[in-house]
């Protein structure tokens, strides 16, 4: 967490000329191709452009000072011995993470396949059909398993999930504005960490309290210390293990006029009574177990479902299907698409993204095993912990609870400890509740093996595995179906399922396919060598509870990861523990928070954003307590620093910060950002500069030098961490020293003993992904990194210039130069054809590309950022297209065809459209293959355009039936 004390070895930085041949490799243009992109320009050097594009105050004084970068082979060699320093034992810790089999087939196909883990969110769902259907099979199985209508396409993990459902119930519920939420004391004890830490600056007080003796109204009053309710939270099952029948409980809360969540195991709720037959309003949980290894706390894909009428409400994103002009069924993302980006401020979550590429491969493990596979293995996990427990008892051990699914918590008089030391001594990991208390955790890959050596260490013979048949209170066993639609009956066996896999991947566009030149969203190559270590067992198999002694490799790559961000930011200490962008500008802004709070200064409670900012930015800032001020954006692009001045004078004595994206959110490296700082630390408030943009910083420029007090440093982005769909992301904040008291801390890990609670679930978050990070910036060095900074600003700037004289540049510096990214603006061009922003980037997809970033931050508009990585070919690839689309809009605007008949209005065009009677002006080729598309390397788009209106009128959120489109 902390880099103040860090040490790592330092080597002087190689020269641009003896770097390894893996630079080469990531870097996409070569020498020549940077002679001929630099002529275009009229710049000598890159050097020159550099000096031009920046400005001169913000400049690192030298250059980034990392360990030499190394060879791929190298690199692995050292990621190996930094997996053998991990000791990988049995895990029966429990709490939410457990030993799970990845289906091969599911591995190799999803996990370690760049056509799903290098694709972007389906904002574009043409092209994104085939992981929309797989989210919409996880939605199905969270739907069918929690017995809830409405189930999202994931959240960040399932404590994050318990945050989301705790403000979902205040926002739902009609109790008192001051009415509390009330969490069963056996909630898995990060989810109320977490639960607590977003509470406390929206002025929500949690009460945790033993509920299962509440039967009425009294009894529930009395716990919340005789104040209203708006919201209860239960464990199904609990963190001890114990299985509840909470019906009683729900009706009671019911009538106090709150909301119930469960949060409930998936793979249990194949044989308990789902929540929403109890009660339940809202499921919360995880996924993890579903075929995604524990890899240290993630990522994994959380859930949440809701009862119908809460489902417009709901946080993070939801698929659902709609029609597209040909009348066919076609998936998008329904309701809140980016909800942060239009509603800002009053955004009821800052979730942007969470974890499509882990909930892809939960729903995969579903289809794979389906309704029959899921309960075997269910009924095969609770006949082990049915075994133990009888072995326990025959020995006259007592355990707590005599209805369990997969835990059995023993009570052991002073003995705890003992009993922990004799399971570490057979290989095997149990979890202390007390010293009086030792709860054990099987899963299917527990082993009879295992099953004795446990029970040896209580001293008890070894068990006999039940059946596996609960039970329990027959209120409580499961006697409704589930995953009753055909994609779960369909696909058992491989042939089967790797066609199934590869067909949905087909469907869709990712990096394997070309370039996807998002603004904003730094689509830059993910190497195989920075991922090969993902699936390394050392890794991916290790418990987050684990003890430390057990985990020294991973630890080992974290402190050197957060030293060499801080070392690249020039931030003091950093936190890996944020597992996305969004939380971590939540982080950010609890640790400024927190910070004003110590000193004294708790009045001060504004946070002032550009008008041009994230939208992520405003909600982060609500979030964390804080009050949104817009701050004006001039006619350059750049920041209103008059109105910023008169805000500052209003708020003085109240600003708690600034949020400011550098370089800016339009792609400008503004010369005002050292006076800007300075004068928010003049008035006493705090400077976040949100990283989204650091692509265009590193090896340049340091934000912790310049002014920043702290920042979130997207590793999906600047880091090749991919995308994988629309997650996982990570986000770890860089803070200056004063602010490092106040990073996220976790209950469960001494080391992070801070003044602020967790964000995440895990200690360290998405652990088990930051060796891709790590291995990033082994391989390209100080020098390397920074050759690639200099580059994607050169991309930027000769897209720029190439496209220019076709479509204005909205936004440049001084110098007429742009950062990495530029904004075309066709507001112009739509106002004098009818031709719009989207029909641009519909007719995209036919010459074969994903569109830029569309409409944001200006409607009308398209954002592109080239990156790094995309060869001087590809980025005249995308030139080429978008004057041919300009020729086409030209044609339009001279009256050749109306906007409402030409080929931008009809796209994509689909390989069955050409098939059918054609009535338009152009011609099947123009339509399929227009100026320079290679018909060998044709992507075929597999729906038309899609009715957005219609899917969000008409919501069906789950696997539909093929009746469902009969009309």
């Amino acid at each position: 967490m902390t880099c103040l004390s860090h040490s790592s070895s330092k080597v002087s930085p190689m020269s641009h000329v003896d770097l390894p041949d893996f630079v080469s490799r990531h870097i996409g243009p070569t020498d020549d191709d940077v002679a001929t992109m630099l002529d275009v320009l009229g710049v000598a050097s890159k050097d020159a452009l550099v000096q031009r594009a920046i400005p001169g105050g913000i400049k690192a004084a030298a250059a980034l000072d990392l360990q030499a970068a190394a060879s791929e082979p190298a690199v692995i060699a050292e990621l190996r011995a930094k997996a053998e320093q991990n000791t990988v034992l049995t895990s029966m810790i429990g709490l939410g993470y457990y030993g799970t089999h990845t289906p091969s087939v599911v591995r190799r196909n999803i996990l370690e396949n760049p056509a799903w883990y290098t694709a972007y969110t389906p904002y574009q769902p043409e092209i994104s059909q085939g992981r929309l259907e797989a989210l919409l099979n996880f939605q199905t199985v969270v739907s069918d398993l929690t017995g809830l209508p409405t189930a999202g396409s994931s959240l960040l993990d399932e404590a994050t999930a318990v945050a989301e459902a705790m403000t979902l119930m205040r926002r739902s519920s009609k109790a008192a504005a001051d009415a509390v939420l009330v969490v069963d004391a056996q909630v898995l004890p990060q989810s109320i960490a977490v639960a607590q830490t977003r509470a406390l600056p929206l002025d929500i007080d949690v009460v945790v309290a033993d509920l299962r003796g509440v039967t009425d109204a009294a009894g529930l009053r009395a716990v919340a210390g005789e104040r209203d309710v708006f919201g209860v939270v239960v464990q199904y099952p609990a963190a001890d293990g114990s299985i509840t029948d909470w019906s009683t409980l729900a009706e009671v809360t019911h009538d106090a006029g709150a909301l119930l969540t469960a949060a409930a195991d998936l793979l249990a709720l194949t044989l308990l009574t789902p929540p929403a037959e109890w009660g339940a309003d809202i499921a919360v949980g995880t996924s993890q177990r579903f075929g995604v290894p524990m890899g240290f706390g993630g990522p994994h894909a959380g859930y949440l479902s809701v009862r119908n009428g809460l489902e417009r409400t709901m946080p993070g994103r939801l698929v659902g299907v709609s029609l597209d002009a040909d009348g066919q069924p076609a998936y998008r993302l329904a309701l809140q698409t980016r909800e942060q980006h239009i509603r800002r401020e009053k955004a009821t979550s800052n979730i942007c993204t969470a974890q499509v590429l882990l909930a892809v491969m939960a729903s995969m493990y579903a289809v794979w095993h389906g309704p029959t596979g899921l309960k075997r293995i269910a009924q095969d996990v609770h006949g082990k912990a049915v075994g133990l427990a009888e072995a326990l008892a025959a020995a006259g051990v007592e355990i707590t609870s005599d209805a369990y699914f997969d835990t059995v918590t023993a009570i052991v008089p002073g003995r705890a400890d003992a009993v922990v030391a004799a399971a570490l001594e057979r290989g095997i990991n149990v979890w202390r509740v007390d010293a009086d208390h030792v709860s054990v955790s099987v899963d299917e890959t527990t082993s009879d093996a295992e099953l004795a050596a446990v029970a040896a260490a209580f001293g008890v013979n070894a068990p006999v595995a039940g059946t596996g048949e609960p039970s329990w209170n027959p209120a409580l066993l499961r006697t409704s179906s589930y995953l009753a639609h055909p994609v779960f009956s369909s696909h058992h066996s491989e042939t089967a399922m790797l066609r199934y896999l590869r067909s949905l991947a087909d469907r869709d566009y990712a990096l394997d396919r070309g370039m996807i030149p998002l603004g904003s969203c730094t689509m830059k190559l993910n190497a195989t060598t920075e991922m090969e270590s993902v699936t390394w067992p050392e890794f991916a198999n290790l418990h987050p509870f684990a003890p430390s002694e057990q985990t020294v490799g991973i630890r080992s790559l974290i402190a050197d990861l957060e030293q060499w961000l801080c070392d690249i930011t020039g931030y003091d200490a950093v936190s890996l523990q944020p597992n996305a962008g969004s939380q971590g500008e939540l982080a950010g802004l609890l640790a400024i928070h927190a910070y004003h709070e110590a000193r004294g200064e708790s009045a001060r409670n504004i946070c002032l954003i550009p008008a041009s900012a994230h939208g992520t930015n405003a909600a982060s800032a609500v979030m964390a307590g804080l009050k949104v001020v817009v701050v004006k954006t001039a006619a350059s692009g750049e920041i209103d620093m008059d109105d910023l001045k008169g805000k500052i004078k209003q708020h003085g004595e109240q600003l708690a910060a600034i949020m400011v994206t550098y370089p800016s959110t339009h792609g400008v490296f503004e010369d005002t950002i050292s006076e800007l700082c300075s004068l928010v630390h003049e008035a006493g408030g705090q400077v976040y500069v949100d990283g989204a943009n650091l692509n265009a910083l590193v090896g340049l420029a340091q934000p912790g030098k310049f002014g920043g007090d702290v920042s979130h440093l997207n590793l999906h982005k600047t880091f090749c961490i991919p995308h994988g769909g629309g997650g996982p992301g990570v986000g770890p904040i860089g803070v200056r020293s004063h602010l490092a008291p106040y990073l996220p801390g976790h209950p469960l890990a001494q080391e992070l003993d801070t003044e602020t609670g967790p964000v995440s679930a895990a200690p360290y978050g998405s652990a088990s992904i930051l060796p891709i990070s790590w291995a990033y910036v082994r391989l390209m060095g100080g020098a390397g990194l920074t050759k690639a900074t200099e580059t994607a600003i050169l991309s930027a700037n000769y897209i720029a210039k190439r496209l220019g004289s076709h479509f204005p540049v909205l936004y440049a510096g001084e110098d007429g130069l742009v950062a990495h990214e530029c904004i075309l603006d066709l507001r112009g061009l739509t106002k004098e054809s009818g031709v719009t922003v989207d029909d641009v980037a519909k007719r995209l997809i036919d010459y074969g590309f994903h569109a830029p970033t569309m409409s944001f931050p200006v409607a009308g508009t398209l954002m592109v950022e080239p990156t790094e990585s995309e060869s001087l070919d590809e980025l005249d690839r995308f030139c080429d297209a978008m004057i041919a689309i300009r020729a086409e809009i030209q044609d339009v605007l001279d009256g050749k065809v109306t906007a409402e008949d030409s080929a931008l209005r009809h796209a994509p065009h689909t390989a069955v459209s050409l098939t059918h009677e054609w009535d338009h002006p152009y011609t099947r080729a123009e339509a399929a293959y227009p100026a320079g598309v290679d018909p060998l390397r044709k992507y075929w788009a597999p729906v038309r355009r899609i009715d957005g209106a219609y899917g969000d009128r008409n919501l069906i959120c789950s696997c539909p039936s093929p009746e469902a489109f009969e009309d």
